[in-house]
């Protein structure tokens, strides 16, 4: 059985969660309570010595990193639908890996972080022009496709949907962004969708 430590409230987590809930892989969440300081635990840090979530345990593998795991589960558990291994799509589907990393998570992540979660030292006019700057990127770029690369659901969809999906909650209206709406209601309506708080849809922890 899979194991997923992860905290609910976080849209990394949820991605690797997600992931595994299209697929139809079952697994064992194991919350990890970053505000008593778990993932500082030594049992943790022995798994993960960066003590950071998400990390998937997969029989003897052990794997930290929310970009990885999609990469791992797409190649383990989805085979070339969620990530192709042919040179030009497969760069296609990482690049919006590293946007989801950069990009995404200096704009709208960044938000949530500051409104939601408290953290004042960032700088809000700095995230907020991120934040458009990402938004009218991708939604651009959804004007005249259903999903972000190769015409069906990848990873890359599954990296970029959390954030943006709740860029709400860090008080980034979505409105203005028709493509970005319509893109965020089909994955919904993909089999297996599980929601998060803040993103209608079932919430489960395990399958």
């Amino acid at each position: 059985m899979i194991k997923l430590y992860g905290l609910e409230l976080s849209g990394n987590c949820y991605k690797a969660k997600l992931m595994l809930c299209l697929l139809g892989v079952g697994y064992e969440w194991v919350n990890v309570d970053l505000r008593k300081g778990e993932n500082k635990s030594s049992e943790f840090l022995a798994i993960n010595p960066f003590g950071q979530v998400p990390v998937l345990v997969d029989d003897t593998m052990v794997l930290a990193d929310a970009q990885a795991i999609l990469v791992y589960l797409a190649r383990r558990y989805g085979g070339d639908t969620w990530l192709p291994l042919d040179a030009e799509p497969m760069s296609r589907v990482v690049r919006w890996l590293s946007t989801s990393a950069g990009e995404i998570r200096q704009g709208p992540e960044f938000a949530r972080r500051y409104h939601k979660f408290g953290a004042t030292t960032l700088n809000l006019d700095w995230v907020n022009q991120k934040s458009e700057f990402i938004l009218t990127q991708v939604d651009q770029h959804l004007a005249n496709r259903e999903w972000l690369e190769l015409d069906r659901p990848t990873i890359a969809d599954i990296a970029a949907f959390p954030y943006i999906a709740l860029a709400p909650d860090g008080k980034i209206s979505l409105d203005n962004y028709p493509n970005i709406q319509a893109w965020i209601d089909r994955i919904k309506k993909l089999p297996g969708f599980v929601g998060m708080p803040g993103i209608e849809g079932p919430v489960i922890t395990t399958l």
